[in-house]
């Protein structure tokens, strides 16, 4: 990774869809999940490309708004040692108003899971997330870029899905003090040591799965497609998980996001073999 200040080169540049709530969107479709995609693109090349792509995956695009003057998000990655660092550029998906949210209540009226992120505004995030509990959704927030985040949003949501990083960026805690304090809420993944979470009496570590790395892009939101895929296929949490990391375990054999994103069938080989 360059320091400040400094010019590396690099290796092969690639351009693919991408974006947290559209890759989670992409893994909980290829997982057999019946998927419905809320967001704002801009009126460019890469908003058709984006959206096309979820098509493409038979995933519900009615929902996805062209913003004319807006230009569509991006994600720059930088890949090396089998690790990355993202910069998001969130463009037409920041301009979600709060007032905007109610347009959406007859979807979640139909909607088992709603799976949340945070490269959209954190007012809006909470106003989805109150009309979702009302509407009697299973509400996954995956605190990402993670920022503080208000009490009364995490009393709103089911599940809260950080990675190690962004569990102590947001609760200034450790891990095993965080989860305690979240029994059955907090889920935080743990790369290849799977992910953990407080059941209210004990430390649960549910172990991952032996992967040969490639690219460990996409992994966490191959984790979130799949847990909300799970949950919403009527998996307890205790069964969700080890579906999740196996899933996560998938994705990283292959360099892109999406590209390496598993079918059940694939998942559910690994967790055979295991």
């Amino acid at each position: 990774m360059p320091v400040l200040g400094e010019t590396v080169l690099g290796g092969e540049f690639q351009t693919n869809p991408g974006g947290k709530g559209a890759n989670q969107a992409v893994a909980a479709a290829r997982l057999g999940a019946d998927v419905t995609m809320i967001g704002k693109v801009g009126n460019d090349p890469y908003g058709k490309l984006v959206t096309d792509n979820l098509q493409n995956e038979q995933i519900n695009t009615d929902y996805i708004e062209v913003e004319k003057d807006g230009h569509t998000g991006v994600a720059m990655i930088t890949v090396t040692n089998n690790d990355n660092a993202i910069v998001v550029a969130p463009g037409a998906n920041f301009s979600w108003k709060p007032e905007e949210a109610a347009q959406y209540r007859d979807v979640f009226k139909q909607t088992n899971v709603l799976v949340l992120q945070l490269e959209v505004p954190l007012p809006f995030i909470e106003e989805i997330a109150k009309i979702g509990k009302e509407e009697r959704c299973i509400v996954i927030l995956n605190p990402a870029p993670a920022q503080p985040l208000p009490s009364s949003l995490l009393d709103l949501v089911d599940y809260i899905t950080p990675n190690e990083t962004e569990c102590q960026t947001i609760f200034k805690q450790s891990v095993e003090q965080a989860v305690q304090r979240y029994p059955n809420k907090l889920l935080v993944t743990e790369g290849k040591k799977g992910a953990a979470y407080h059941d209210g009496q004990q430390l649960v570590q549910v172990n991952g799965f032996p992967a040969n790395v490639v690219d460990t892009t996409g992994a966490g939101d191959t984790f979130n497609g799949a847990l909300a895929a799970a949950l919403a296929s009527g998996q307890q949490l205790a069964e969700a998980l080890p579906f999740a990391n196996a899933a996560a375990s998938l994705s990283v054999e292959q360099a892109g996001a999406q590209v390496g994103m598993p079918s059940k069938q694939q998942v559910l080989a690994r967790l055979g073999s295991s």
